[in-house]
């Protein structure tokens, strides 16, 4: 098959590419970065480009899937990535990729993925759909710009003091837990109200909750 190789780090880009035409392909060109590979499709006309992307939820980074399916519809695309960011796959989906393989995968699945998407098949491995449907059925809150920004704002142990006082520490209780002094806490306690915007503990605990930075104070 007739392939163009092209990924952000040039010794893997090539590394794939001895590896597949051992396995009989004819590798057209081998590219760096990713963003190079609609210009090497344009000039060798591949059947397919095989398209490494280590970052898939850094924006643009499947700006090369779109321009490939709009300047390119007849090459399909096999985007290798990580998975553990499954946002990452459906966007290298929704960009127009034929196939999605975990960057690491073994050369012979590579092998099988290229071939079905050459065939005009959805080349995916069964563990990520398992994993996408497992994030479906069983969501896990992401924090939200605020709740970024939120974590920006405050210090660590001020961080700290609100997990308390989501839990319902009063101060004595707090400085208690933190072996800090009853002024002190109340001193972190004001302090986090004054930057969450909130008048009551109750509400600079709803406001954490809403945010999502609760659920990620709990996975720190």
């Amino acid at each position: 098959m007739r392939l163009v190789v092209v990924d952000d780090h040039r010794l893997l880009a090539e590394a794939l590419a001895a590896a597949l035409q051992v396995r009989g392909h004819r590798v057209l060109a081998v590219g760096c970065p990713t963003a190079a590979g609609p210009d090497l499709v344009a000039q060798r006309r591949p059947e397919v480009c095989l398209l490494g992307v280590a970052r898939p939820g850094a924006p643009g980074a499947f700006a090369p899937v779109r321009r490939l399916r709009q300047e390119r519809p007849e090459v399909a695309v096999v985007v290798l990535g990580p998975v553990d960011d499954l946002r990452g796959v459906a966007n290298a989906f929704a960009a127009g990729a034929a196939g999605y393989v975990r960057s690491d995968e073994r050369i012979e699945v590579v092998d099988r993925a290229i071939a079905r998407a050459r065939a005009g098949e959805v080349a995916v491995a069964v563990e990520v759909l398992q994993a996408a449907f497992d994030r479906l059925l069983h969501p896990v809150r992401e924090p939200d710009d605020e709740a970024l920004r939120l974590l920006g704002v405050l210090t660590r142990r001020e961080i700290q003091v609100l997990a308390r006082i989501a839990e319902g520490q009063d101060t004595q209780e707090i400085a208690v837990g933190m072996g800090i002094a009853p002024s002190t806490a109340r001193t972190h306690v004001q302090r986090v109200l004054m930057k969450l915007g909130a008048r009551t503990r109750l509400e600079a605990a709803a406001v954490a909750d809403r945010t999502g930075l609760l659920a990620h104070l709990a996975r720190e």
